[in-house]
């Protein structure tokens, strides 16, 4: 199975005091290890690294305030994964729909969405194919829910993959091993970009001079970017802030390894927040476990 849904192990930190000679003994562990981090990656690798790595809040009670006061900035992108199956021959208009956040998703101020929040909708609206007219299912995700608290969002779909992606993404390119050694190997992405390991850097494609991101636990951050020949856009509303893209790469859009789906209206312009999904087989289906990439709107607009 994949190493991305790995979380690292936290020791709470404890209040020491350490007496000179063990402060000097602990500094000559330290600057090893990162002296050998540093020479994986060049000058400008490092630069966007080291953006998207996140900065902790130094007092408790700060990271207690931000925890339970989230605020999701428009432009934020949410990787999801469907909770349940969706059929045009079987669901109704109304029916209530879920996904889960497959990442804790960072947001400004050191706050987060963590991983295993839900997000809510409803289909709007659902048509059998026809002779002439293609299956469609229409839906809206309007609403986050997190263990503290719930509240409205609008969201537009950037990109959604099938199941089989999803586990391709997770799984080594030189195969399965049977150590430790797993979770350093290379993935690659839903849309090409390749991950260097548990926690190394994430390229576009193979170029290893082109860093957008790095591996953190459960998926990865990057920078989003738009992608040539398509709507998908980079960032918006002056969100520039790295992005949680789980197993999608950086400028992923549209549909992957779902036959016959197509992205009709993906909710960026009007009716804004409702996502169409049309196919021209006789039953269209999202079964639970579909990947996608969700980005938040402007509620004020």
């Amino acid at each position: 199975m994949g190493t991305k849904g790995r979380k690292a192990n936290h020791t709470p930190a404890a209040c020491v005091l350490l007496s000179p000679g063990a402060l000097l003994f602990a500094a000559s562990i330290v600057q090893p290890v990162c002296a050998q981090r540093g020479n994986f990656q060049s000058d400008t690798s490092q630069a966007v690294v080291s953006s998207i790595t996140p900065v902790q809040s130094g007092m408790p009670g700060e990271k207690e305030t931000a925890k339970n006061e989230i605020k999701v900035a428009p432009g934020t992108i949410l990787p999801v994964r469907l909770n349940s199956s969706l059929s045009s021959s079987k669901s109704k208009a109304n029916q209530v729909i879920s996904a889960r956040i497959m990442q804790d998703v960072p947001l400004p101020g050191g706050a987060k969405i963590p991983e295993d929040s839900q997000v809510l909708g409803t289909i709007v609206q659902v048509a059998a194919a026809r002779s002439g007219s293609p299956a469609e299912i229409s839906l809206r995700f309007d609403k986050l829910r997190t263990a503290h608290q719930s509240f409205p969002i609008t969201t537009s779909l950037r990109a959604v993959a099938g199941f089989m992606e999803i586990l391709h993404a997770q799984t080594p390119t030189i195969g399965p091993g049977e150590s430790d050694v797993y979770r350093w190997l290379t993935t690659v992405q839903v849309g090409g970009d390749v991950v260097y390991g548990d926690g190394g850097i994430v390229t576009k494609g193979d170029d290893s001079s082109h860093v957008v991101g790095k591996s953190v636990g459960g998926g990865v951050l990057g920078q989003i970017s738009a992608k040539e020949g398509t709507k998908c856009r980079g960032p918006l509303f002056g969100n520039d802030s790295p992005q949680a893209l789980w197993v999608f790469s950086s400028d992923a859009c549209g549909t992957y390894g779902l036959a016959h789906l197509e992205i009709s209206h993906a909710g960026r312009s009007d009716p804004v927040g409702l996502i169409v999904f049309r196919s021209d087989a006789k039953d269209l289906r999202l079964p639970g476990g579909t990947g996608m990439l969700l980005r938040v709107g402007d509620l004020s607009k």
